[in-house]
């Protein structure tokens, strides 16, 4: 259809599939391709196809398409939708646009990019429905009949005073079974739970997820409502919040769009700077490993075992640091069960560390035949190295977060090379104890 200019398949393409799959096959076309297939459709059309598309593939298209048509089509989009647009462009693009979009818009779009990323302001919709506290359910059903075709939802009704401050909730399914003549302030929820207009996105997706909404208030400092934000926008922040944390606990800083749409560099330079931190990390564990060098080969069977002890406290503490920033990250800590995670994590480190302590004390013995005293010093590593790596895998995430940091930023190989270089002195120095034979 684009090589022959097909107008009219372009259109019944755009008209007869439905959106999620008609953003699919555009997905995989050039930006200017995809605007050329959309440009034959309607603007409330392919306001709904656009919806499908990656952000990615979304912003490829607005800087390729002309400005007067681009322009009706942010007016149509929702706030929220267009303004995450907007906040990938550049400056002098958004300058452009703003004065060919209608003035209500283009205040709530100024407004909207004002807000901290990441915050409830900056995922929130300003199509909500609002009703006055003194009217009857018969006027308010009247009112709401005219504000359904312009709200993303009318399934939550707020009730706001005169300076527009929140005071009262109620459902669409509530007014609809009270009586007619029934006053709204009689009948609403008093104890509305919201949101702040600068909380995190990870807050707004926990109280969601909380009570169970399907869309959350959200409120400024004077309490008056500036926007809603709905269980769709939440459904992506957790999506977005838990690949992050998987991207940082893999020690890869994280990528803004999928990984097919991000630049072979970029990806490069995201995984190569922690690779390069890591790398100089494993450079004290060597310089360690030449301290303890034995002046004598009288040492030489600690190299067979130290895959054995490193592996097992770099295993311990990426274990820990996995449960402890995947328990912070759902809310179930809150400051004061620090300690009590700490000490879980200090009894099961114990546990296991004997367990693995046992194994490499029988191997040694029997396997690789060293003395006892010898495999002693295998048990004894193991079981101080493992107890270390819990430790640190449960008390580093908790101070990254006390600091105000992302605690999914002490990531698992992190954890396993600075386990490497404390594991090293560890079985260096236990063997100093225990056999009484000291390196150069």
């Amino acid at each position: 259809m684009l090589r022959e200019n097909d107008a009219q398949g372009m259109t019944e393409f755009c008209r007869a599939l439905h959106a999620a799959v008609a953003a699919e096959i555009l997905e995989a076309l050039e930006g200017r391709d995809a605007w050329t297939v959309l440009s034959h459709s309607q603007v409330p059309r392919q306001v709904k196809i656009l919806r499908y598309m990656s952000l990615h593939s979304q912003v490829e298209i607005v800087q390729v398409a002309d400005r007067e048509p681009l322009s009706r089509l942010l007016e149509e989009m929702a706030p929220d939708d267009r303004v995450d647009i907007l906040s990938r462009l550049d400056r002098d693009r958004v300058e452009q646009l703003l004065p060919l979009i209608a003035q209500a818009e283009r205040n709530d779009i100024r407004r909207l990019l004002s807000y901290a990323e990441d915050s409830a302001g900056s995922i929130m919709t300003t199509e909500y429905a609002s009703l006055p506290l003194d009217i009857t359910v018969s006027e308010a059903l009247e009112q709401l009949r005219q504000q359904a075709p312009d709200r993303e939802t009318i399934y939550y009704v707020y009730l706001l005073d005169d300076q527009r401050q929140l005071r009262g909730l109620l459902s669409l399914r509530e007014i609809l079974f009270a009586a007619l003549d029934a006053v709204l302030t009689d009948i609403m929820r008093r104890d509305v739970v919201s949101v702040p207009v600068d909380a995190d996105q990870e807050f707004v997706a926990r109280q969601l997820a909380r009570y169970n909404f399907i869309a959350i208030p959200v409120v400024d400092s004077n309490d008056r409502l500036v926007g809603i934000v709905t269980h769709d926008d939440i459904l992506d922040v957790v999506q977005e919040e838990a690949t992050e944390d998987a991207h940082r606990l893999g020690a890869i800083e994280p990528l803004e769009d999928s990984y097919l749409e991000t630049e072979l560099l970029t990806i490069a330079w995201k995984r190569g700077g922690w690779l390069l931190f890591l790398a100089v990390v494993a450079l004290f564990t060597a310089e360690l490993l030449d301290m303890f060098r034995p002046t004598s080969d009288s040492a030489d069977w600690m190299i067979l075992f130290l895959p054995l002890v490193l592996a097992s406290g770099g295993n311990a503490g990426s274990q820990s640091a996995t449960l402890v920033i995947r328990t912070i990250a759902l809310g179930e800590v809150v400051r004061q069960q620090g300690a009590k995670l700490a000490r879980r994590e200090l009894l099961i480190g114990g546990m296991l560390g004997l367990a693995l302590a046992s194994v490499g004390f029988l191997a040694a013995h029997w396997w690789f035949e060293l003395s006892w005293i010898r495999a002693s010093v295998v048990g004894v590593t193991v079981f101080l190295v493992v107890l270390l790596g819990t430790i640190c895998g449960v008390l580093l995430p908790l101070l990254f977060r006390w600091c105000g940091m992302d605690p999914a930023l002490m990531s698992n190989p992190l954890i396993a090379a600075l386990i490497d270089v404390v594991g090293v002195a560890i079985y260096y120095g236990v063997r100093v104890l225990i056999v009484g034979e000291a390196s150069h």
